[in-house]
């Protein structure tokens, strides 16, 4: 486990004693058997059972797995691979890491780096492990994130949002983010079919104030193609899945295949 992450109670480092993470005032944090931590205190909590399911992460891993987003990690892994090369040791925070797709991708391409996958969902960074065991995987909201202050080189949050506080809090100055955001037209194929009006939205990243400074902003787009069932399991690990009316979800069922936009922005900021 990475020696930078605190106690989400007091704040105090977390230190291994055994198989738990203890702090000064002996507050006790047991690593899982997968080798997952769970720093989600029930205070923090809004829900018992909060962020994806475990339905939605199985999807998603599939998908993913299937290559169709390679285009968006290559483009994450390249910019941060980029702003890599003249850090020691570089601190990788993946927030929002979800089942661990892009967080290992980054591990494999950045050398000697350390990396921390944090999700809101404890099944996701359960599901996490099973993909690289080098990585630190914690249960923990973006709004209290367990990690020491000034101690991370770059955060990455793709299709997640920004805590901008944290952020501040966790990185070193000079610091980076790399962002991945949905644009206007991300999906809007399947969204046509499974609601019945689509409105149009000016998505694109939003100021977050004077602390960060925006080195990068670049759109992408690429198209995919999908038979029925891969477009069931793209629909099931996206919350639109709880959306969809039945007469919209029988109408996706009839549609053999489809042809999709992947629309999105990559935007990286330099902590001031």
């Amino acid at each position: 486990m990475n020696n930078c992450l605190i106690c989400p109670i007091c704040k105090s480092s977390l230190e291994l004693s055994g198989k738990s993470l203890v702090c000064r005032k002996n507050h006790s944090f047991d690593i899982a058997r997968q080798g997952y931590v769970n720093l989600l205190p029930v205070q923090n909590k809004k829900s018992l059972h909060p962020g994806d399911t475990r339905e939605m992460l199985s999807a998603r891993r599939s998908f993913l797995d299937s290559g169709i987003y390679m285009p968006v990690r290559n483009i994450v892994v390249s910019e941060v691979s980029r702003l890599a090369e003249s850090l020691d040791k570089p601190l990788i925070v993946d927030m929002g890491c979800g089942e661990g797709y892009y967080t290992c991708s980054i591990k494999d391409s950045v050398k000697d780096c350390e990396c921390i996958g944090i999700d809101i969902s404890k099944d996701a960074v359960k599901m996490a492990c099973s993909r690289d065991k080098s990585v630190s995987w914690i249960a923990a909201t973006a709004g209290c994130i367990p990690v020491k202050n000034d101690s991370t080189d770059i955060i990455t949050a793709i299709f997640s949002l920004i805590s901008k506080n944290e952020y501040l809090r966790i990185l070193k100055k000079g610091g980076f983010v790399v962002e991945i955001t949905a644009g206007n037209n991300h999906l809007k194929e399947l969204k046509q079919i499974i609601y019945d009006e689509v409105y149009v939205q000016n998505k694109k990243p939003s100021f977050i104030g004077e602390e960060f400074k925006e080195i990068k902003r670049e759109e992408h787009k690429f198209s995919f193609s999908l038979k029925n069932e891969e477009l069931q399991t793209l629909l099931a690990m996206t919350p639109h899945f709880w959306r969809i009316k039945k007469e919209n979800r029988e109408k996706l069922e009839k549609i053999s295949e489809l042809t999709l936009t992947a629309h999105f922005w990559l935007r990286v900021l330099r902590k001031l």
